[in-house]
């Protein structure tokens, strides 16, 4: 305990010295490993919950799916907080809250009660990520980034592997309840989180965080960019699922058995994107990925207008999580054009951006899937598209001076 109230301090040169186990990547691994095992439980289990025990329809997830993205969009919120707390401490306390809510979400099966539950673990869910995405570009060497990012997906993967093996192995031959899942993977979560905050000592980077928000016009693509994500992805979460429960009947065990297809996936291939990031650069792995995803998004709505069946919306949806593994090429791409300085205040403004469209587009996309839920997938393909347009304006070789094809370079081209 005294470990925890007097923390030592380390810069990531000295962190060397540490054992190998207590090292800045090592908690990097560790933290990725601990946040899928309570979201991918709540993740896993939610449609069917909703449908099963709490009678949703397409309007009340989208409302639900809604007030989850709040605290994403008030992810600016994190630069006060680090003014009065480390990033490393304040992501270990998101993690926390995050398995709290997730542990207790089967106790309030209500509506109103979902909302409280999701919005606890909302809170924690994104104000992790975004220091987490912070101390990723601040920890990891610009040269070595793709890779190691690539490994971290890898290793959420596996943990997310880990947590729906035991709701399929549960739920079909150990009676695992909503309610046993829900206390066994918000528990190992806080476990997780505890035990990092009592093991490792804080880590310093070498250059200091502004504390302040920050708007720059030279990352103007990068804003762009995280925008049309955050958007893109919520057609994905919150309406690919819930079809798969609504119009095809699959039972949790069914539903997470494509989960797990999912992340064995992600565990064979994202290191291996994380290598195409680096031979091939951002702009070309992210196009690589928008065109992937506007063919998978127009397909599903030919689910819907053609009457294709389970089988190939099974196939798309594994299709549509390894194309999003390529995600992380935005990472890069803004280490690799930012001022050192900004990255902690840039995770928490680029996360806000990413969430204004999430905010609003579940509840209202909500009211379009009761009419027309091809439509929906449509408008994915578009903004799948408009991502694609932008992508193409990352130059070759992106670099402070050079954030865009039309910048003037001028500072050095990084050799790739």
């Amino acid at each position: 305990m005294t470990r925890f109230l007097k923390p030592d301090f380390y810069g990531l040169e000295e962190a060397k010295s540490l054992p190998r186990w207590r090292q800045p990547i090592v908690l990097l691994f560790v933290m990725a490993a601990a946040m899928p095992l309570a979201f991918s439980v709540w993740s896993a289990l939610l449609n069917n919950f909703v449908i099963e025990i709490a009678s949703f329809d397409g309007v009340k997830i989208g409302w639900l799916q809604t007030v989850r993205e709040i605290p994403g969009f008030l992810a600016i919120g994190v630069i006060a907080i680090i003014i009065f707390m480390r990033e490393q401490v304040l992501g270990l306390v998101s993690l926390i809250a995050l398995g709290l809510a997730t542990a207790v979400t089967s106790y309030f099966p209500a509506f109103e009660g979902l909302l409280v539950t999701t919005m606890i673990s909302s809170i924690g869910f994104h104000y992790y990520e975004t220091v987490n995405q912070s101390l990723q570009l601040q920890w990891i060497d610009r040269d070595k980034a793709p890779q190691v990012l690539g490994w971290l997906v890898a290793a959420g993967s596996a943990a997310s592997l880990f947590a729906y093996a035991g709701i399929v192995l549960g739920w079909k031959y150990w009676g695992l309840t909503y309610e046993m899942a829900y206390l066994l993977g918000g528990g190992l979560t806080i476990l997780l989180a505890l035990f990092c905050l009592l093991a490792y000592p804080q880590f310093d980077a070498p250059t200091p965080q502004l504390k302040r928000m920050i708007l720059r016009k030279r990352y103007w693509l990068y804003y762009a960019l995280q925008f049309m994500a955050g958007a893109r992805r919520q057609i994905f979460i919150v309406f690919a699922a819930f079809m798969m429960v609504e119009k095809f009947g699959f039972e949790v065990h069914t539903l997470t058995a494509l989960f797990l297809i999912n992340f064995v996936a992600n565990i064979i291939f994202a290191p291996i994107m994380g290598r195409v990031v680096t031979l091939f650069g951002e702009r070309n792995a992210l196009a690589f990925e928008y065109i992937g995803l506007i063919g998978v998004f127009l397909a599903y709505g030919g689910i819907y207008y053609f009457g294709w069946g389970a089988t190939l919306a099974a196939t798309l949806y594994v299709v549509d999580h390894l194309f999003f593994a390529l995600a992380f090429a935005q990472k890069t791409y803004f280490q690799k054009i930012a001022d050192a300085r900004d990255i902690a205040p840039t995770a928490a403004v680029a996360f806000t951006i990413n969430h204004i469209a999430a905010v609003c587009l579940p509840a209202l996309l909500g009211y379009l899937w009761i009419t027309s839920p091809g439509m929906v997938f449509g408008l994915a393909a578009g903004m799948a598209l408009a991502s694609l347009l932008l992508v193409l304006l990352i130059p070759r070789h992106p670099s402070q001076g050079n954030e865009t094809i039309f910048s003037r370079r001028s500072a050095p081209v990084l050799a790739e």
